[in-house]
């Protein structure tokens, strides 16, 4: 099993402070749930694995619109919990020091909703015959109890109960399904430490076509109506996850799978080791190819890298754009530099009072953030040049491999590996400065050699 545990305490959350609790980290949550489709009912145990990062009498978790009826601490049976309408929170009869362990079952159930956030809802949201789990920031505490911060990461075991006539997707390799009474009983686990937020579940009635992509295991999952324009949309994905692999090291987890609801969806999402698209999504000529490129590549950058709290997001979402024109390019499109100049002179019409650095909570999906996150990669590749420029992208995703990190760490390896270029200077302008900068020279090549 795949762990990153540490008992220093989590990293403060300011654009998201009602949410975690940097005094402790979750090692493994084992979820056994039952879902009822008709009267959208869920009741569910919750076995969580705890270390403490600081001496500690109390700590809470993230539960929204659901109630608990049972929390027992391990080896504490005087400890106590109470609720409120986002935090559940467990008081132990004697304090434990840094480091100590604790395991705890919570029995809950309830009617899962999605939460309002100023991001929109988010979380657990009923489709029209099916569910859909989407929790970036802050959904995953509406379908189960969790330390809603995105760098605590842990393992998981998801074991759902559901109609028999439904299919299930979530988080991590299935490891058995076995029908009884009506109710198929599903089995997903994930090794991989996983942010709360990349957990998901989604229930449908879906097909499912197992696929080699360039020696991943991948599975593709959608409503049979849709096959030929699945298929056509996702026809190059094993030649995508080949350009990505060698621009960005090895593809970090087991398996990969794509879900295709059969609801219109606003975004494509993604989650650990799987990207959820809408029918709206698929046109059946690749009229999207960009978001199939943007969310395979945040396996790489957000999943197995995620940062250490939302102020650093252009981390996820830079590079998942970036990654967009290297798919361009390396496909045989317009080259990274020609999508590069449309997208600054596209900026330059729009307000120039985001801070790539430090958007905010209101701006941290802005579509100002993708775009100027991935034209400042654009920028490093520029001054660097392409050699060390994919050294740095390949060794960050392998240095920082199921880890999480900030901006600060980004520009220190960046610098590492490119001592003598002044990414002082062109970092400070395109993440601490207002005003967009102008883009280096273009490259003497049109299209890079390095995927001929």
């Amino acid at each position: 099993m795949i762990l990153a545990t540490s008992a220093e305490p989590l990293p403060g959350n300011p654009y998201t402070p009602q949410s975690g609790d940097v005094s402790i980290r979750v090692e493994h949550y084992d979820l056994a749930l039952k879902y009822r489709m008709q009267n959208n009912r869920l009741s569910g145990t919750a076995t969580l694995s705890i270390r403490t990062a600081v001496p500690l009498t109390a700590f809470s978790l993230d539960l929204v619109g659901l109630r608990a009826s049972k929390v027992n601490v391990r080896g504490d049976k005087q400890a106590r919990f109470k609720q409120s309408d986002r935090k559940l929170k467990v008081t132990l009869s004697k304090r434990v020091e840094a480091g100590d362990a604790i395991t705890l079952e919570i029995v809950y159930e309830g009617a899962p909703r999605p939460r309002r956030s100023r991001w929109g809802v988010i979380g657990w949201e009923e489709l029209e015959d099916g569910i859909i789990v989407a929790s970036q920031p802050t959904g995953a505490p509406t379908w189960f109890p969790c330390n809603d911060h995105p760098a605590d990461k842990a393992s998981y075991r998801i074991q759902v109960a559901v109609d028999s006539n439904y299919d299930v997707v979530a988080t991590g390799t299935l490891s058995s399904r076995r029908a009884s009474g009506g109710l198929t009983t599903w089995v997903y686990e994930e090794a991989a430490p996983t942010a709360s937020y990349l957990v998901t579940l989604q229930i449908g009635r879906y097909q499912r076509e197992d696929v080699q992509l360039a020696g991943v295991a991948g599975h593709l999952h959608y409503p049979p109506s849709l096959a030929r324009r699945v298929g056509t949309d996702f026809a190059d994905l094993a030649k995508m996850m080949a350009t990505f692999e060698l621009t960005f090291g090895p593809y970090p987890f087991d398996t990969y799978a794509v879900i295709v609801t059969a609801d219109d969806l606003e975004i494509p999402l993604e989650a650990q080791g799987m990207a959820i698209f809408g029918a709206n999504q698929i046109d059946g000529a690749r009229g999207q190819e960009r978001l199939v490129a943007h969310e395979l590549a945040h396996q790489w950058f957000g999943n197995s890298v995620g940062v250490a709290g939302w102020q650093h997001i252009w981390l996820n979402e830079g590079f998942a754009c970036y990654a967009e024109w290297i798919w361009s390019e390396a496909s045989g499109g317009p080259s990274a530099d020609s999508l590069a100049r449309g997208a600054r002179a596209s900026l330059a019409r729009l307000p120039q009072d985001l801070l790539l650095g430090d958007p905010g909570a209101e701006d941290m999906f802005d579509d100002r953030v993708y775009k100027r996150g991935a034209l400042t990669l654009h920028a490093l590749r520029l001054t660097v040049g392409d050699s060390a420029f994919f050294e740095i992208l390949t060794s960050w995703a392998q240095v920082k491999r199921f880890s999480v990190a900030s901006t600060a760490e980004f520009l220190e390896h960046a610098a590492s590996l490119a001592p003598d270029a002044p990414l002082q200077e062109l970092f400070d302008a395109w993440l601490y400065q207002l005003t967009l900068p102008d883009l280096p020279p273009p490259p003497a090549a049109k299209v890079s050699r390095r995927w001929r």
